[in-house]
């Protein structure tokens, strides 16, 4: 059975109920678009029930992260921020306190690219509660504080810690090298290159953009932001950062490591959010999935692991 009918079952038979559109891209070519419907929201606004189409704007929520580590990498090749091994904490001197502090010397902007900062974080618990880091820092008086201030746990670099307060630091590293708002930089460096003409990100009570989770796109885009990965940046990101990017920095499981703010296997490379959003490559199938869904909160994410079990199927 072809990928397409497998895929077409799990829509029809209700075994993955809450897919709102899967993308998939072979050699560069479309072979698969499927939109469904359901219920949606933004961030934490609910949208009612949605019937998707080619056309609709969804979260890719924690994708979000991958899609930053594209835009440092192009920063980083126009000499706006400061490498992987170069100190973090003193690219926020608006704290001269948490600068001065010897300990946070430690830090550098590649233990955030690799979520190994070793601070206290926890997003283990629902993204409603401020139980979850990630709320709490949004919740905070001063974000980048909330992030620098808290204490560690763990040696930096030894051990990766699912953290979006490290992209959160990244997001203004770009912001403040580029002189733009990271919405602005996304759309003018990355997406109009790409011809993608649709985009919001979400943003915080301040105005500023949900660096970690804020980033919505049509899966179509979202696929096409996976080609370019594929494809090795064209004339878009560096080939060199695409490499980079993409090399296993850390050990999350067995056979499962990270990047630079992408999950690494030994056959794919992803991009993942909160609900079963998926940025899925399969280098050597030269295949590119983007997928969105329902499954908020759910961390098992049910729907599009069906999804992911046909596609890494043969």
């Amino acid at each position: 059975m072809k990928l397409s009918e497998r895929i077409d079952g799990l829509f029809d038979s209700g075994k993955a109920p809450n897919l709102h559109g899967i993308v998939i891209l072979q050699d560069g070519e479309q072979i698969y678009e499927r939109y469904g419907q359901g219920e949606d929201y933004k961030l934490g606004e609910a949208l009612g029930d949605v019937r998707f189409d080619a056309d609709t704007l969804h979260d890719v929520r924690s994708v979000s992260k991958s899609v930053v580590a594209l835009l440092y990498g192009m920063a980083l090749a126009q000499g706006k921020v400061p490498g992987p091994g170069e100190p973090l904490v003193p690219n926020f001197p608006k704290y001269p306190d948490i600068v001065a502090d010897p300990s946070k010397a430690r830090l550098t902007v590649g233990h955030a690219l690799t979520m190994t900062l070793g601070l206290d974080w926890d997003e283990s618990v629902p993204y409603t509660s401020a139980a979850n880091s990630e709320i709490a820092m949004e919740e905070a008086p001063d974000r980048y504080r909330y992030i620098l201030e808290r204490p560690f746990t763990d040696e930096p670099g030894a051990t990766w810690h699912y953290c979006g307060g490290a992209t959160t630091l990244l997001g203004s590293l770009i912001a403040t090298g580029t002189g733009e708002p990271l919405e602005d930089y996304a759309r003018t460096a990355l997406f109009e290159p790409l011809g993608i003409t649709a985009s919001e990100w979400s943003t915080g009570a301040d105005g500023v953009a949900l660096a970690p989770a804020g980033l919505r796109l049509r899966p179509r885009d979202l696929a096409t932001i996976g080609q370019l990965v594929l494809d090795g940046g064209r004339d878009v990101v560096p080939g060199s950062w695409i490499e980079e990017m993409l090399t296993p920095r850390i050990k999350i499981d067995e056979g499962f490591e990270y990047g630079y703010q992408w999950y690494v296997g030994p056959t794919w490379v992803s991009g993942m959010g909160n609900g079963g959003q998926r940025l899925f490559l399969m280098p050597g199938r030269r295949l590119v999935a983007a997928v969105a869904a329902g499954d908020y909160e759910n961390f098992t994410q049910p729907s599009t692991a069906a999804v992911m079990d046909e596609l890494v199927r043969e």
